[in-house]
């Protein structure tokens, strides 16, 4: 659970045992948080530890909540993301409302766009891919836009974007040339595709790792000018030994429960 805002981000990403794993055709649970599909909505609930973090809190702190993902565009099929067809990408809901309520938040939560995907695969990301970035933004014509770029370690690259429309359906596009973004802090690299004869801003910084940034970025794609959530993974960086020690400040392991 990652929610950003101006009084602290609240940031909870535990390992957690298989005990720890419960799931059917309709619902999984992971400890004490959970997704099920009720009523045509995707419900979230969660009850998780807030990590300290310098300059926003100094112990850890408990906190729960619930999201709800009204659909508004639902695709029905994975998207393979390497030549030899061991990584999938699936936009579940690629538009929907959400709905968010959490007991540290300051008015007690909000209301907006909302966003479901799955990545899945027959073995680590590092194994088969030296980086990606990713980008999700909604259109002033109300079309979702995602664009995907994949290097895998063999040197092939995937370039993928898609429309996804409540009134025109789901259509393929071709992305226009990457443009690169500022690096990181720590020394990140990424880009996002942009059309000819635009500067892309990156408008906030949300996460800057040793191998990954998320950042609220404005670009122009088929005409349009738009806000676009962007991922940038550095899976070289991922694999290094170094960056393995330091996961666990970020991603504490409670094995038992």
């Amino acid at each position: 659970m990652a929610l950003y805002q101006a009084a602290g981000h609240i940031w909870a990403m535990t390992e957690r045992g298989t005990a720890s794993l419960h799931r059917d055709q309709a619902s999984l649970r992971i400890g004490p948080s959970g997704l099920t599909w009720s009523g045509g909505e995707l419900v979230l609930d969660f009850k998780e530890t807030a990590l300290p973090w310098p300059g926003q809190r100094i112990v850890p702190k408990a906190f729960s909540g619930q999201i709800r993902l009204t659909p508004e565009v639902t695709h029905d099929r994975e998207i393979v993301l390497d030549p030899e067809g061991r990584h999938l990408w699936w936009p579940v809901v690629p538009q929907a409302r959400a709905a968010l309520e959490c007991d540290l938040l300051p008015d007690g939560g909000w209301q907006g766009e909302g966003y479901h995907d799955q990545n899945f695969g027959t073995q680590p990301l590092e194994k088969d891919f030296s980086r990606w970035d990713w980008a999700r933004g909604r259109a002033p014509d109300d079309t979702t836009l995602i664009v995907y770029d994949a290097l895998s370690r063999s040197g092939a690259q995937t370039t993928l974007g898609f429309a996804f429309s409540p009134y025109a359906g789901i259509e393929s596009f071709d992305p226009p040339p990457n443009t690169a973004l500022p690096r990181g802090l720590w020394g990140v690299s990424g880009g996002v595709h942009c059309e000819e004869g635009y500067q892309p801003k990156r408008l906030k910084k949300l996460e800057d790792t040793p191998f990954y940034t998320r950042s609220l970025v404005e670009t122009k794609l088929q005409g349009q000018t738009l806000n676009m959530m962007h991922e940038s993974l550095d899976c070289r960086r991922l694999a290094n030994p170094l960056v393995r020690l330091m996961l666990p400040f970020r991603m504490p392991r409670q094995i038992f429960r």
